[in-house]
C-alpha cells in the first residue's frame, strides 16, 4: 500500500505529492553535485509524482551528458527533485525536502564519482516504493 507524501523547496515555491510505501530505501551519492548538497535520493515513479505548484519556478540545469535535468526553484536555490539519467521513468526527490518522510529501512551508497562503471547496480535499486 502507497502513502500520500508532501515535499517542498525552501521558500515554499515549489511544492509536490508523491506517493511511496512508508517505510522506504533511499540512495547516498557521492558525486560532484550530490555530495555538496546531501542529495539523498528517493527514486519515485513518474505515475506516482505530482507538481502542485510551482513550475514557473524551476529553473533547469544540466552538465556532463546533458541528460539529467536538475531543477532548482528559481527563488531561493534548492533542489527537492531531478530527473535523472539513471531512472528515465522516475524522479529522484531529495527525501530531505520531504514534510514528514517515510521511515528509511536502508542507505544505499553509490559511486556516482564513477558514474559510468557503476550504473548497473544503481538501477538495481527498487523502484517500488
Amino acid at each position: 500500500m502507497k502513502n500520500k507524501y508532501f515535499g517542498e523547496c525552501h521558500c515554499k515555491s515549489i511544492r509536490f505529492e508523491f506517493y511511496c510505501r512508508k517505510d522506504v530505501s533511499i540512495v547516498k551519492c557521492n558525486c560532484s553535485i550530490c555530495s555538496i548538497t546531501n542529495f539523498l535520493h528517493l527514486i519515485i515513479p513518474h505515475k506516482d509524482f505530482i507538481l502542485l505548484r510551482g513550475k514557473e519556478h524551476l529553473h533547469t540545469y544540466q552538465f556532463n551528458k546533458n541528460i539529467a535535468k536538475h531543477f532548482f526553484c528559481k527563488i531561493c536555490g534548492i533542489k527537492s527533485f531531478y530527473q535523472p539519467r539513471s531512472h528515465k521513468n522516475c524522479f529522484s526527490i531529495n527525501y530531505n525536502s520531504v514534510i514528514n518522510p517515510p521511515k528509511i529501512k536502508s542507505v544505499n551508497s553509490f559511486n556516482g564519482r564513477n558514474f559510468e562503471n557503476n550504473i548497473k547496480a544503481l538501477r538495481e535499486i527498487s523502484t517500488d516504493h
